[in-house]
């Protein structure tokens, strides 16, 4: 993967009726194939102007507001559905449940190709008014406000290691306040490793369980009786989320039109389930390399893996320490 030449921001972006249902065991904010989606359209939008190529995307969230509600006498929650019309014989139709959410999120786009300050700075005003006549994660995006901080910002990046540190450096600093989504799969294999130790049987769906539940527990201490436990609730190493990050191939891959309602019949066609990692929000001031916010498709077809990677886990060893 080479390495980009510049940052492209699209800052404070409001998504009105985002899909919030993203995976068959987990519901909340959109999963990462929802912005790569995204990028991948916005770059063949751009390929009829500009030969220009995008390598990756960084996810901040601003704020999010699902569409739930609790109804009276009930201890959880539901989606606030919209409702289908009547049927002939006057009663209300099957109901498909699709869960909304409206959030606000900023995106970083790690550009391959250079242009110069002046001439990226005006790419991206025209990425930011094309941004506004498409959909992000399903939802529709509402126009850009008024002022500074909302326009598109290009930051180009330096050629040397400590210049690239210096612009990172700077540009953290303009996705606050907010969290970046990351993915933590060594914290996973570290918790299924200590689980298989009692359960030799454990999966890997057991440990991601563990890690994003709440998990009651009798021995926790008590500082009013320090030699006394009582229940409560387990604590997280971090801000931890089931996270679907692509699909896993159910079927052979067919050919183009050999399966019938498919959305596009010169294309080939596989069936798919869902494959779930473990997700970690985590403060944009924390980066301190530009992999460790990124998120790259990723697709192997002889082994039926379309997934999205980060590296964050990977890279936070080998970081080099003290540029915050």
């Amino acid at each position: 993967m080479s390495e980009p030449t510049a940052l492209l921001l699209l800052p404070r972006l409001r998504v009105q009726n985002a899909n919030a249902i993203c995976g068959p065991l987990s519901w909340g904010f959109p999963a990462p194939t929802a912005f790569t989606g995204f990028v991948h359209a916005l770059e063949r939008r751009l390929a009829r102007d500009q030969a220009l190529g995008f390598t990756g995307v960084g996810i901040i969230c601003h704020g999010f507001a699902p569409q739930v509600f609790q109804p009276a006498g009930k201890h959880t929650q539901v989606f606030r559905l919209t409702r289908n019309p009547v049927g002939k014989d006057g009663t209300t139709q099957a109901l498909v449940e699709e869960g909304r959410a409206h959030m606000e999120v900023s995106l970083v786009i790690a550009v391959r190709d250079y242009l110069s300050a002046g001439k990226g700075q005006r790419f991206a005003e025209e990425v930011m008014e094309i941004v506004q006549g498409m959909r992000l994660a399903g939802g529709s995006i509402l126009p850009k406000r008024e002022g500074k901080r909302f326009d598109a910002q290009w930051w180009p990046m330096a050629e040397d290691i400590e210049g690239q540190r210096e612009v990172l450096r700077k540009f953290r600093r303009r996705l606050l306040p907010g969290f970046a989504l990351v993915e933590r799969e060594d914290r996973l294999a570290q918790r299924l490793s200590e689980l298989r130790e009692r359960a030799p049987t454990t999966t890997a769906l057991d440990a991601l369980l563990d890690m994003t539940r709440l998990n009651y527990e009798p021995d926790c201490p008590d500082p009013d009786k320090p030699e006394e436990s009582k229940w409560g609730i387990r604590k997280r190493p971090g801000w931890l989320v089931p996270l679907p990050v692509g699909y896993a191939a159910l079927s052979p891959l067919h050919r183009g039109g050999e399966v019938k309602n498919t959305r596009d019949e010169s294309t080939p066609f596989r069936f798919v389930e869902s494959i779930y990692s473990l997700g970690e929000w985590v403060s944009p001031h924390r980066f301190n390399h530009l992999d460790q916010l990124l998120w790259r498709n990723e697709a192997d077809p002889d082994r039926g893996i379309y997934r999205c990677i980060n590296h964050y886990s990977q890279t936070l060893e080998t970081a080099v320490d003290g540029i915050a």
